[in-house]
């Protein structure tokens, strides 16, 4: 399967992150809701690892690739502590397109930090994505 149908998957099941997530917060306050959902994740993630039979590879990981994944999660949990607190709070048909300026900060942080060559297709797609964001706070 190409990378293009991965990211296709990452973003039906990111959009059913919005809606389990929003029902799920209801009457639960948002950062045990993202406690409760990282255990999950946690214990499915290294199943997974586990059943591919690669947990070895933990023991060959470099310190610099250690730091990058190490920062990762710091951002992932921030992401999420934030996320569900929306959620929790907004709409999520609101609450879900803001969230995906993180595509529009990615493509240009990709462009700054990793020196990824601007394309038109790329950065047409993401200011497409700021203005739908725009438009989905400020239109009613």
């Amino acid at each position: 399967m190409s990378w293009a149908w991965y990211a296709v998957l990452s973003a039906f099941f990111g959009a059913l992150v919005a809606i389990f997530g929003k029902i799920g917060v209801r009457d639960v306050d948002s950062n045990l809701a993202v406690a409760l959902r990282t255990a999950i994740i946690l214990f499915f993630a290294w199943g997974i690892v586990a059943v591919q039979g690669n947990a070895a590879d933990l023991f060959r990981i470099s310190r610099h690739s250690l730091l990058f994944l190490f920062l990762s999660a710091i951002a992932t949990g921030l992401s999420w502590m934030f996320y569900y607190k929306a959620l929790q709070l907004g709409e999520a048909s609101r609450v879900a397109p803001i969230d995906k300026l993180s595509v529009a900060l990615a493509v240009a942080m990709a462009f700054v930090f990793l020196g990824e060559k601007p394309t038109t297709g790329n950065v047409l797609g993401a200011s497409l994505i700021v203005a739908g964001v725009l438009v989905t706070v400020f239109v009613r």
